[in-house]
């Protein structure tokens, strides 16, 4: 599906257990595919730079329930510097797009020294949006998000299948490659996320899995979580 010339994909979210994650994990194994991305069993580790403006639009909004909003993000994968990306998500109710563009270390360093305006030289999108926000909203840094990603796909219907494990909030400082950069869990131990991606269909045989094991869906945001999580630990 097309909107504003971008791809909109499906998107559906679960917290789910450690029980319900080998039942439903050893199940699809038998019908999809690992991830190239998964060098290891256990996954690849996410870690994402979320921003947010001086009104805290994107906070509030998710917390609102606002149907169509967007969030600006620095993705990089185990810590490492040689692929990092400036991310915008954008919801439209139960659709979701996303444009990127790649960083290099320096223009990483740049931005969160507080320069936005070597974006300005850049021709995508993301990066315009980015500068114009933060000229106009002060755009800036709030919290980095971690995860432990485990993946699986499936060309037909353009399926994603992830399991996030070990969800955890920076704490102090939220520059990812620092070397005082430090993460806290917020979540249980027993608890992770689920969540499907998919474009027009989800294939029925997949489906017919994931319904032996499906929990309520959920209005879920580790963004929203991680916020949570640092100011709890700013007022004590």
């Amino acid at each position: 599906m097309q909107y504003q010339g971008h791809t909109l994909r499906h998107e559906m979210k679960y917290y789910i257990n450690k029980s319900v994650y080998h039942t439903l994990r050893n199940r699809l194994k038998t019908v999809i595919f690992t991830d190239s991305n998964m060098k290891r069993e256990e996954g690849y580790l996410v870690s994402s730079l979320y921003f947010d403006d001086m009104y805290q639009s994107a906070l509030e909004e998710k917390q609102s329930g606002i149907r169509f909003r967007k969030k600006f993000r620095i993705r990089c994968y185990n810590l490492e510097d040689n692929y990092i990306r400036l991310e915008c998500k954008k919801k439209y109710d139960e659709f979701i797009s996303k444009i990127s563009a790649s960083l290099t270390r320096a223009e990483y360093d740049c931005i969160l020294a507080g320069n936005y305006e070597l974006l300005a030289h850049r021709k995508e999108q993301v990066c315009k949006e980015l500068l114009a926000y933060n000229k106009t909203r002060l755009m800036k840094p709030g919290v980095a998000v971690e995860y432990m990603r485990e993946a699986y796909v499936l060309p037909t219907g353009n399926v994603r299948i992830t399991f996030d494990k070990d969800i955890s909030s920076s704490i102090g400082n939220y520059d990812m490659f620092a070397k005082d950069y430090i993460t806290r869990k917020v979540l249980k131990e027993e608890i992770m996320v689920m969540e499907i991606k998919f474009d027009d269909f989800l294939p029925t045989h997949v489906m017919s899995i994931l319904n032996t094991a499906m929990t309520d869906k959920c209005a879920i945001s580790k963004y929203v979580m991680c916020r949570e999580e640092k100011r709890r630990i700013q007022l004590r």
